[in-house]
């Protein structure tokens, strides 16, 4: 081996990211997945009793799915194989799958731990299958894609999945704080950081503690270092981001006004505006789901029946961004804001329900018409349920003249139409129900 190669390794050895030198080795040590990992829950359970099953592990990345592995590799009693979906192909999957076999017939289990499994293709991955089924192996594999469209279904069907959530933006800022002092951290230094800029830096990773890990450790090596300490500031951190928006608070008054001038862009119809501020929080690093929601109440409170093809496009974005993220889900909400800005505009289903809430909360205990009410049992007949009930689709109308309101609410009007885009027949349809409905003919 030549010199070079004798420094370059050892600078692998000396040097690991912040990521991997901080990474827990036990349950008490991991961050976030109370669900999952609080005492007393399944898979901790599962895991304390060595007793896992073969399992997927699904959920976003730097969530910690491929470090639970690593803590049950370290617990369980079995023979434990790492294994990589990126460079490994059948041949490799065959010949490991020998070896667990063997190991089988000695008394001794083996997990064999698959990351990003889901790049596996359906040969690849059938290959683990006749294994799991005799129990050759534990398989374990994690995943960032809905398993249900990107793992065989009969291998999913032998596995449980286990849901691995964002970290809070709490969760990132006990993990960083506990970095900022731990030994294999950066306890070994003086670090002057606010606790704002602790929190920024938790409410930018968006969940990945991955990303809050390295952004933290950017943000120290090019702190401004003097004789005591090596101090932090908001322009260091947006240099390491290169976000000049990274004080864009997602919990605080900007969110808000944010949010805000995007929805009454697409109020006002101004696509351009619209798109300008959409492009303001994402670029700040919002949640784009949360927009998502946002988009798809607009649909409904803003838009309505003047166009409802907009509530299902708004509903498609929002599963756009969840099947993508960011960036590439920038685009669908692009789309959405587009086509919600320029659609008709109609508020009577939010004018509709927030009246009928007004009379719901202050006549709660309004009666059922004895017309329509359900009378499955001969008591109930004799009590006059349902008589005089009318079945609509036996009249040559469709429609019978009953009272399906409580008698102190008889007549009251809640839906009132507008004549914006596709409500205006709505209108016309409903005021012909409603004088047939007065006429005595």
């Amino acid at each position: 081996m030549s010199m070079e190669q004798l420094s370059l390794f050892d600078r692998q050895e000396t040097y690991h990211p912040l990521a991997s030198r901080v990474r827990p080795e036990s349950l008490e040590d991991f961050a976030g997945q109370e669900h999952l990992l609080g005492k007393g829950k399944v898979l901790r359970r599962l895991i304390e009793n060595d007793q896992i099953p073969s399992m997927i592990f699904w959920g976003p990345p730097g969530v910690g799915k491929t470090t639970l592995a690593g803590i049950i590799a370290r617990r369980t009693h079995a023979r434990f194989i790492n294994f990589s979906a990126v460079t490994s192909g059948i041949k490799e999957i065959k010949e490991v799958m020998a070896q667990a076999e063997s190991s089988r017939r000695s008394g001794v289990k083996t997990v064999v731990f698959v990351d990003e499994i889901h790049r596996f293709n359906k040969a690849q991955q059938d290959a683990f299958l006749p294994y799991v089924e005799k129990g050759s192996i534990i398989l374990i594999g994690a995943t960032t894609e809905n398993p249900s469209f990107e793992i065989n279904s009969a291998l999913l069907s032998r596995c449980r999945v286990f849901v691995l959530q964002a970290l809070s933006a709490e969760e990132l800022t006990e993990l960083l704080n506990r970095t900022l002092k731990s030994e294999k951290g950066f306890g070994y230094l003086n670090i002057d950081i606010s606790h704002d800029l602790v929190g920024m830096i938790a409410r930018f990773a968006n969940g990945d503690a991955r990303t809050a890990l390295n952004v933290l450790e950017m943000a120290v090596t090019n702190g401004e270092i003097r004789a005591d300490k090596t101090v932090i500031t908001a322009e260091v951190l947006q240099q390491c981001i290169g976000r000049k928006s990274l004080l864009y608070d997602k919990k605080g008054e900007e969110h808000y006004n944010l949010i805000s001038a995007l929805h009454k862009s697409m109020r006002n119809s101004d696509p351009d505006a619209a798109v300008y501020w959409l492009a303001r929080m994402l670029e700040a690093g919002e949640d784009p789901l949360y927009v998502a929601r946002r988009l798809v109440r607009f649909a409904s409170e803003d838009v309505g029946m003047a166009d409802s093809q907009a509530l299902q496009l708004a509903v498609a974005a929002y599963q756009a961004c969840h099947f993508l993220g960011m960036p590439e889900c920038n685009v669908h909400l692009s789309h959405a804001v587009i086509y919600l800005s320029m659609a008709p505009k109609s508020n009577s289903a939010y004018k509709a329900y927030e009246k009928a809430k007004t009379d719901a909360q202050n006549m709660l205990a309004e009666p059922v018409p004895l017309v329509i009410r359900n009378a499955p049992t001969e008591l109930m007949g004799q009590l006059h349920y349902g008589e005089g009930y009318v079945y609509a689709h036996d009249t040559e109308e469709k429609i019978a003249r009953m009272e399906c309101l409580p008698e102190s609410l008889a007549g009251r009007v809640y839906y009132v139409p507008t004549r914006q885009g596709a409500e205006k027949e709505a209108e016309e349809k409903l005021e012909k129900i409603r004088q047939w409905k007065a006429s005595d003919c």
